[in-house]
């Protein structure tokens, strides 16, 4: 995400292009809100399909607060860095949310517990849907086709009650945020990307 380096951050970003005076941050509030549900949303897909090689440099961040990836040459919880986190929640996407105190923050757990819950209810027509593509020569299905289904299935851990699941995946959410490991590699990435340069 180029924005941290050129901006100094996503807040300053936002202010620099959705300035609103009398609103948090001094954002315009349609475009937290709207960068707040692009990130729960791209938290539970990516989660559930196991995208991988997520690091800031796969984010693309507009003006008007949509967040959205680039490259998905991993999936089903293939990732050439060591130890993923769960999902790609970095510190630096919590901060442009107010931090992990704040009401923004507080919203966007909300948004993610609401899509995976309804994701989870539809979950035998995703997998029914997901069991169309085994046959689809797609590079990572075919790697483990008899296996494929089976880690989308258990991502909607359907063993668990919705209540279990919510608790579940709000361990998934902390881990992610505090995955130390995620923000080394990180930094390693970045440090790789400056010297090609």
């Amino acid at each position: 995400m180029q924005v941290l380096r050129t901006e100094g951050g996503i807040q300053q970003f936002f202010r620099k292009h959705a300035p609103a005076e009398n609103s948090p941050y001094g954002i315009a509030p349609e475009v937290m809100d709207t960068y707040i549900k692009s990130c729960a949303g791209y938290c539970v897909i990516t989660y559930l399909l196991g995208i991988g090689d997520r690091h800031l440099d796969n984010l693309l961040l507009t003006k008007n607060g949509n967040l959205f990836h680039i490259d998905f040459g991993y999936i089903l919880g293939r990732d050439p860095k060591p130890l993923p986190p769960p999902m790609k929640l970095s510190k630096e996407m919590v901060e442009g949310m107010g931090g992990t105190q704040s009401e923004h923050y507080h919203d966007f757990r909300k948004l993610f517990y609401t899509a995976f819950h309804q994701l989870r209810r539809h979950a035998n027509l995703i997998l029914n849907l997901f069991s169309l593509m085994v046959d689809a020569n797609v590079p990572d299905i075919a790697l483990e086709p008899d296996k494929t289904v089976k880690k989308v299935e258990d991502k909607f851990r359907l063993d668990l009650s919705d209540e279990e699941a919510v608790s579940y995946m709000q361990g998934l959410i902390d881990d992610s945020v505090n995955a130390v490991v995620a923000a080394v590699v990180e930094q390693l990435h970045k440090f790789a990307q400056y010297i090609r340069k």
